[in-house]
């Protein structure tokens, strides 16, 4: 038996509003679990906080719905025995194990009471079928049901990054690392992939924040919801996966279309663009630290671009030179051509019919399905 990550997301940076604090709200996050497990232990972050964050109180439940949970088997969660945990800035931490027997498929719900005024900086948007998120005004950590009168939806999970099971030693996770196309569905598809297998021994743990940049991060408050680079985010997120074997990076097309110019933009200066070697040396690196922790890597090509509102031949050229360097590695296990698969044959700067999203840089659903369907290839030849 070994203790095995079944969940998770990037700690990263939320957008700076006026609105900044949150005081008496409880989150609930529902997870499912790719496998079956005896124990569970929850992974929780304040690392892009610049205070401490108390978390008053967290519940674990079974989930018997969107808002709701059974009481029957609720466990108060506890930290070095005590209910409430105090986060420093810039930590992480892991709650006590719970003896918590969960079946494979099986959606636990997480809930997290701030009963003092809590700086909410720390957290990731993430969107997809299987993830879901809500908050409630008051202590509803052992309310069955949300009160719908005092709860709203939300896509940000704050603080709460991880869930890891104590199960077989077969069982294992994939890192998928990357940017905001990481951060929504494909990430999700390719865990019900996993599921839908009835020989399942893979759980998908997304590491994805939206505007990322691998050479690049902004200090200005307008945009540093856009996270942190590569340097700070990589060898952070994966060394906090439990059990992981693999990892799919798919990032870099943030670093060739953020930069436009001071005169247009004072925040994002044209010598942000990275030529190709640099941006390759980049990803070397993450290479290199993967490698030293004994994990598997794929990268994913960049997907089209052509129509995205920064698109220039000088950004397509670059685009293609990092595919083609991608795509000529033999010192990974594999690249996994994303571009390929999504791109029209006609005009293979644009997505195929039916890939776009509409704002010509993120894939459309059914793309994130062909994603996920193409990398559950991958990953699942490795298991027979």
């Amino acid at each position: 038996m070994k203790w095995v990550t079944v969940w998770g997301n990037a700690p990263s940076i939320t957008e700076h509003r006026a609105e900044t604090y949150a005081k008496d709200i409880t989150l609930r996050y529902p997870v499912t679990c790719a496998f079956g497990g005896q124990k569970v232990r929850l992974h929780f972050s304040n690392f892009c906080g610049t205070e401490p964050v108390t978390l008053t109180r967290v519940t674990l439940a079974r989930a018997m719905g969107d808002r709701e949970i059974s009481l029957h088997n609720a466990r108060l969660v506890t930290f070095g025995g005590e209910e409430s945990v105090t986060i420093p800035a810039g930590e992480e931490i892991f709650s006590d194990e719970i003896n918590f027997r969960i079946k494979p498929k099986g959606v636990l719900a997480v809930s997290i009471y701030l009963g003092s005024f809590t700086l909410m900086r720390t957290g990731v948007v993430a969107i997809g079928p299987l993830s879901k998120g809500f908050f409630s005004v008051g202590d509803c950590t052992f309310s069955q049901v949300l009160p719908l009168e005092r709860t709203r939806t939300t896509s940000t999970f704050y603080f709460f990054c991880g869930l890891d099971l104590y199960t077989e030693d077969e069982n294992r996770a994939v890192i998928l690392y990357g940017d905001s196309i990481t951060a929504q569905s494909w990430a999700d598809y390719l865990a019900m992939e996993c599921m839908n297998d009835p020989y399942n021994r893979i759980a998908i743990v997304r590491r994805a924040a939206s505007g990322t940049r691998v050479l690049r991060e902004y200090s200005c408050i307008t945009y540093e919801s856009y996270g942190l680079s590569g340097r700070h985010r990589f060898e952070r997120e994966i060394s906090t996966v439990s059990g992981a074997d693999t990892v799919i990076i798919q990032q870099g097309i943030n670093d060739i279309i953020h930069p436009v110019g001071t005169d247009v933009n004072p925040f994002r200066p044209m010598s942000d663009l990275p030529s190709a070697g640099q941006l390759e040396e980049g990803v070397e690196e993450y290479f290199k630290i993967a490698a030293d922790r004994g994990l598997k890597v794929y990268i994913g090509t960049l997907l089209p671009i052509k129509g995205w509102r920064t698109y220039a031949p000088f950004r397509e050229e670059l685009r293609n030179a990092f595919n083609d360097w991608a795509r000529s590695r033999r010192d990974i296990t594999g690249c996994i051509d994303f571009d390929r698969a999504l791109r029209s044959p006609e005009e293979p700067a644009a997505f195929a019919a039916g890939y776009d999203s509409g704002d010509h840089l993120h894939p459309s659903e059914s793309a994130y399905r062909a994603m996920a369907e193409l990398a559950f290839g991958y990953i699942r030849d490795e298991e027979y």
